[in-house]
C-alpha cells in the first residue's frame, strides 16, 4: 500500500496528470503550449506544478537560446515510465465516457 501512496504523493492534485500527458503526447512542449493544453490552469499554478515535476525528476526543463528565450519541457527517462499509465488512463477515459454518456 505504501507504493500507491508514494505514487499519489508525486502525482496528486488537479493538474499533474494533465501536464504530464500534454508533454507525453507531444514529446516536447513549451510553457505556452502546456498552458493551452491544460484548460483552466493559471500561469502561476503551471509554473509551480512544473517545478514539482522537475524536482521529482519526471520532466526536464531546457532553456533554448532564442529571441525571446524559449523554455521547453520533456519527460525524463524516469518520466517516460509513466507513458503506459497515461495511455491506459486515456483508453479508460474514452471507454468510461462512452459508457456513461454514450459518445
Amino acid at each position: 500500500m505504501r507504493a500507491v501512496q508514494d505514487s499519489m504523493d508525486v502525482l496528486s492534485g488537479k493538474w499533474k496528470i494533465s501536464i504530464i500527458s500534454s508533454i507525453c503526447y507531444y514529446n516536447k512542449r513549451r510553457f505556452s503550449d502546456i498552458l493551452n493544453d491544460v484548460v483552466g490552469i493559471s500561469n502561476k499554478m503551471l509554473s509551480k506544478e512544473l517545478k514539482e515535476l522537475e524536482m521529482n525528476q519526471l520532466i526536464k526543463r531546457t532553456v533554448l537560446d532564442t529571441q525571446p528565450i524559449t523554455v521547453q519541457y520533456e519527460l525524463t527517462d524516469h518520466g517516460l515510465t509513466l507513458k503506459t499509465i497515461i495511455d491506459n488512463l486515456t483508453a479508460w477515459g474514452t471507454e468510461h465516457r462512452k459508457k456513461i454518456i454514450g459518445n
